[in-house]
């Protein structure tokens, strides 16, 4: 995640400590732990990375061998679990889990949809102290209800947001940018606004899942360099009006590089900080900083990339699975860049970016160690800059 109102405002808010702390390595860092707890959901995304129907799965993990999972996760000091899916709110034990969870000291997180999200269940997110709810939606109207694969999503997404709000729960949204909702943009701007929405993060599509499909569907670079120049305009604009929202972007690393060249030019002194933030954050973090345990039990890279599996949670600990640099994949992703080829590896700023995401790479190219496609940086601007210069 790239906090462009940490950047560029100096707005510190939830999870910064974790992205921007010095000294970090792919070996003391402790991932946040993404779980699919169930993936069953009530809608049709089509860009969903989990391939989620409205269907029971059979061999998902149960009420105890949640709790051992549980355990393992705060004996090896993961900091927050995400309560993901399919749709996590059907998932019949989720806040007696996620009650465990804070017994462990985990920080909990719920991603969802919002459409089952009343007044009742507001309260009940609320009561469970839940740290942060991120709720889906991916345009304007029946933009996002085509997206969601059912009539009536957004409305119901919006009232659920409503609802949380009313209960002074902390929350959020989670726009995935394609060529199809760019122009829904202003719109979302206007919704965080009006409701009062704490936190928004826009997303980069990621080619897995459902959203292998979608590789036409992102936008070209000049439009994805526009949407950044966009995103950051209002951030800014936001907070010179006393309305500190949190704004990330999400999955590409190229927006880091991006906002910080755009700063060298409009501000150099604040340029160098938002370079040793950058320094900090270490790029993408799929394999150190960002986990995937699937409905499972399977641990994953990431989210996305449920093709390259490490092993499960019901043989091995997780913290064991997760340093187990025996697994050729896992050791080369946690000092990956002797390993990056194409024009990634010619980039100044590869350090700083980490190469971004495989799975992409792996998705066009059928190689994980090629160049990430969705980098929309130019020839001249990773040239800009020796690598040579990146030290922390």
């Amino acid at each position: 995640m790239i906090n462009i109102t940490k950047l560029l405002c100096d707005l510190s808010s939830y999870g910064d400590e974790l992205r921007y702390k010095k000294g970090m390595t792919a070996y003391n860092r402790r991932p946040i732990v993404v779980w699919n707890c169930s993936r069953k959901c009530n809608l049709s995304c089509i860009h969903c990375y989990s391939n989620s129907a409205n269907a029971d799965y059979e061999g998902e993990l149960s009420t105890q061998e949640a709790k051992k999972m549980i355990d393992d996760l705060a004996e090896f000091k993961v900091p927050v679990l995400l309560f993901s899916g399919g749709e996590p709110l059907l998932r019949q034990d989720l806040f007696e889990l996620n009650d465990y969870a804070h017994k462990r000291n985990i920080k909990t997180v719920i991603s969802t949809n919002g459409t089952l999200i009343d007044k009742a269940m507001a309260r009940r997110i609320k009561d469970a102290s839940v740290d942060y709810v991120g709720v889906s939606l991916d345009g304007i109207g029946s933009n996002n209800d085509r997206f969601r694969g059912a009539k009536g999503a957004f409305d119901l997404a919006l009232s659920g947001i409503r609802n949380l709000v009313d209960v002074k729960q902390k929350v959020g949204l989670r726009f995935t940018i394609t060529r199809h909702n760019y122009p829904d943009l202003k719109g979302i701007f206007k919704l965080v606004e009006d409701e009062a929405i704490d936190r928004i993060c826009f997303y980069h599509l990621v080619y897995s899942g459902r959203g292998c499909k979608m590789t036409e569907d992102d936008l070209e670079r000049s439009d994805m360099r526009q949407c950044i120049d966009d995103i950051c305009a209002w951030a800014v604009a936001m907070h010179k009006k006393g309305m500190n929202k949190e704004v990330l972007t999400v999955d590409n690393h190229a927006d880091a590089i991006y906002i910080y060249l755009k700063t060298r030019k409009s501000d150099p002194a604040k340029a160098e900080e938002v370079l040793r933030l950058l320094q900090y954050n270490k790029g993408n973090a799929s394999g150190i900083a960002i986990a995937n345990v699937d409905n499972r039990g399977f641990v994953h890279p990431d989210q996305f990339w449920q093709s390259q599996t490490f092993g499960n949670v019901r043989q091995r600990k997780f913290g064991d699975i997760w340093m187990d640099t025996s697994n050729e994949v896992m050791a080369k992703l946690k000092e990956r860049i002797p390993h990056i080829k194409g024009r990634c590896a010619r980039c100044g700023f590869l350090t700083l970016c980490n190469a971004n995401f495989r799975v992409r790479a792996e998705a066009i190219f059928k190689d994980m160690w090629q160049e990430d496609p969705a980098c929309y940086l130019t020839e001249e601007e990773i040239c800009s800059i020796p690598s040579v210069a990146l030290k922390d």
